[in-house]
């Protein structure tokens, strides 16, 4: 290729093992190769900028579909993009436009916001047709995209490598559980770096999570909507770049920094024993339906990278947001996996939770569990090995498929969610489902030859309610989010304790309370994986939202202040999660078979209503019964050790009464214990101590009790 600097040949074919370089910029020492797949492209012209000087060089070559050349002397912090000539002939889904700079798909950073200018959209935006054609420069409004140099001291960085079975998520914001953290210095507030300090991470591993899911740090924008409104998309669900981490949560700068400032805080992570996995969406981008800006994909190979109906000129919506990214192209699905690998290999992340993931397994229509993309993923030697976690619904038709993926895909469980939620919201029959969730929800996930670890438990999410808001507020309130409070679910299943909103009445303080310490209670004893939401355990508030999508203000970042008596369920969660830890009969790697065991005369499990007799059809029917015991026999943990012998743990009795009034349960006797002693009491007013088998004790209202069995040989 021919630069300013003269001739400069690019390097042989067989430089690369297929005579064609990698996607992306590759920098060599002495200068950059740059690979761009455009195969529909008649032209594509390389952007290189020195301030805002821009400097354009034609790819010379193009091989498989991929255009690329090599510039010398160009080093990490070069800031670069594309121009590719094509049709613009949006009938049939072709929107090329040379006028708009495009990033690099395969950038590893990007520098630079996109600021609100009709320059930014490929058609005309004063129009109602998208299809007229707009010659605006875009570049001097849309961000750059970055060479970076990989190097990395990982030194001796090992990932913990927690098994399922014993794994406890922590779903955080990376910006906003450091924002008012008064331990870390206020520079680094927000930040990877922030994220990475001593006092962050020490809070983590004293809490006892083994598992940190960020929300989406891939690099993204916000939406021309929401900047209207003076608003900003603060969970980032709008990616721009699938290899870049967001340059918005540096501290060090956005020149390819970013990218050795995440790994930094991977090894942080990794060296405090905590693994990372990444909310990841592959579903679709930024750049929204047709009317939306042209930003990257959608000028490069538009009918390729998504779903178009029709001729092409409109856009499929499986996602909620215009657009749909194509996982049935295979260099679409090459994308996302080489994307996958480079999070894992490169900058050493143990797992992902995708985003609506359904979509990524539909084929021309119907949800495919045998498509490419997760047979793509199933079979490969890196991914296979990660912890997945699939959010298991979209927006398409059949797209509900809780209990529909595959091994190894672990799946988030909104039926224990709700079935949780509503048990403790007094809803009628609330027993009979609650049982499937606490045992690992055997019927969602047993016929597909998966584990009880296929259950990602959880009670709240970054979508929804606060546990605090769940006892707080019976409905949503968004008006902070400029939709007149039309957006966010109407369906909470909360409960307000009887008034609205916060309250100094001591009486629905302390009732709240409970329902909290029920809640969380429930979750870290039940079977499958618990996920908490950080600030849960400190009583966060968003004030009743709960859609704080673009709230990048105090509605939604952790609240370091120590808010008595709300921060004191911290200590309650420390104690579940100590005693989940040491005790393998909560953290099962096998479903309950529910037989009865001739030699020991009980079951693995067994479910007892308030009189002391294990549940039968009518009590099970029973809409009126707010009241259920589980018995978890410690001789049955469905563990081996690593000599082969079966693992023995003490046996426990767990009660949960839902009900508005104390109520009088029977401890079972014979065959199941000979006595019992309380570990775990959400109200603080049973008295410690032994308590017979066939005792009668008074449960409070509103209330779960742990206690542990004494066998009949008088062991633990």
């Amino acid at each position: 290729m021919t630069t300013k600097d003269g001739p400069e040949t690019t390097p042989p074919a067989d430089w690369w093992p297929d005579g064609c370089p990698p996607r992306g910029a590759t920098y060599d020492g002495t200068g950059v190769t740059f690979a761009l797949w455009a195969p529909m492209a008649e032209r594509v012209e390389l952007c290189l900028f020195d301030e805002e000087v821009e400097r354009r060089i034609p790819l010379p070559e193009q091989q498989f579909g991929t255009w690329h050349g090599r510039v010398p002397g160009l080093h990490p912090g070069q800031r670069y993009g594309y121009r590719v000539h094509g049709p613009w002939d949006p009938q049939t889904g072709h929107r090329f436009n040379s006028a708009k700079l495009l990033a690099d798909p395969y950038a590893r950073a990007i520098t630079g916001d996109v600021s609100d200018h009709s320059a930014i959209f490929g058609h005309s935006s004063a129009s109602d047709d998208d299809t007229i054609r707009d010659d605006q420069d875009s570049a001097p409004y849309t961000p750059r995209s970055v060479v970076v140099d990989g190097a990395f001291d990982w030194g001796d960085d090992r990932r913990p490598r927690v098994p399922w079975s014993d794994t406890v998520i922590y779903e955080l914001h990376a910006r906003g559980f450091t924002m008012r953290h008064p331990k870390v210095p206020p520079h680094l507030r927000g930040t990877y770096a922030g994220l990475a300090h001593p006092a962050a991470l020490e809070y983590l591993v004293d809490l006892g999570v083994t598992t940190v899911e960020l929300l989406p740090v891939h690099h993204f924008i916000s939406e021309p909507m929401l900047r209207g409104r003076g608003l900003v998309n603060y969970w980032g669900y709008n990616t721009l770049g699938f290899f870049a981490p967001h340059a918005g949560y540096s501290s060090a700068g956005t020149a390819g920094e970013q990218v050795a400032e995440f790994k930094q805080l991977v090894k942080a992570m990794h060296e405090a024993g905590l693994e990372v996995v990444l909310d990841v969406v592959y579903n679709h981008t930024c750049e929204q339906n047709e009317r939306g800006p042209t930003l990257s994909f959608r000028g490069i190979h538009n009918v390729a990278y998504y779903r178009l109906d029709g001729s092409g000129r409109h856009y499929r919506d499986l996602s909620g947001t215009g657009n749909t990214l194509n996982l049935r192209h295979p260099d679409v699905v090459r994308l996302v996996l080489d994307s996958l690998r480079y999070w894992v290999e490169e900058m050493h992340v143990d797992g992902f939770r995708f985003d609506l993931a359904p979509v990524l397994a539909r084929g021309d229509g119907d949800v495919d569990m045998a498509g490419p993309f997760l047979a793509a993923v199933g079979q490969d030697p890196v991914l296979s090995r990660t912890k997945l976690i699939a959010e298991p619904w979209d927006l398409g038709s059949g797209g509900y498929q809780v209990g529909g993926f595959p091994a190894p895909w672990s799946e988030w469980n909104d039926r224990f969610r709700d079935a949780v939620r509503e048990f403790w919201a007094g809803s009628p029959d609330g027993v009979r489902d609650l049982a499937s969730r606490l045992s690992g929800s055997s019927d969602l996930y047993r016929r597909s030859g998966r584990r009880p670890f296929a259950s990602i438990n959880y009670v709240t999410s970054h979508d929804g309610f606060t546990a605090r808001d769940l006892v707080t507020y019976d409905t949503k309130h968004n008006e902070a989010n400029g939709e007149n409070n039309q957006d966010g679910q109407n369906d909470n299943r909360s409960w307000n304790s009887g008034v609205e909103g916060e309250t100094d009445d001591p009486a629905i303080v302390d009732l709240r309370l409970r329902q909290m310490r029920n809640l969380l209670s429930t979750l870290l004893l039940s079977t499958g994986v618990p996920m908490l939401l950080a600030g849960d355990e400190r009583g966060r508030t968003q004030r009743g939202n709960n859609n704080a999508y673009c709230q990048d203000n105090e509605i939604s970042w952790v609240d370091w202040s120590e808010d008595e008596p709300w921060t004191g369920v911290r200590e309650v969660v420390k104690t579940l999660l100590r005693i989940r830890r040491d005790h393998p009969v909560l953290r099962r790697t096998q479903f309950f078979s529910g037989r009865l065991d001739p030699a020991g005369k009980r079951r693995d499990v067994g479910w007892f209503a308030p009189w002391g007799e294990e549940m039968d059809d009518t009590a099970w029917h029973d809409s009126s019964l707010r009241t259920l015991g589980m018995f978890l026999a410690g001789d049955h943990t469905g563990r081996r050790a690593p000599s082969g012998e079966s693992v023995r743990d003490d046996s426990f009795l767990l009660w949960l009464n839902a009900s508005a009034e104390p109520v009088n349960v029977t401890l079972p006797g014979s065959p199941w214990a000979a006595g019992y002693s309380v570990v775990l009491d959400t109200s603080g007013s049973l008295t410690p101590g032994n308590h017979g088998a066939g005792e009668r004790l008074e449960l409070p209202d509103h209330c779960a009790v742990l206690l542990r069995a004494e066998e009949e040989d008088g062991s633990r």
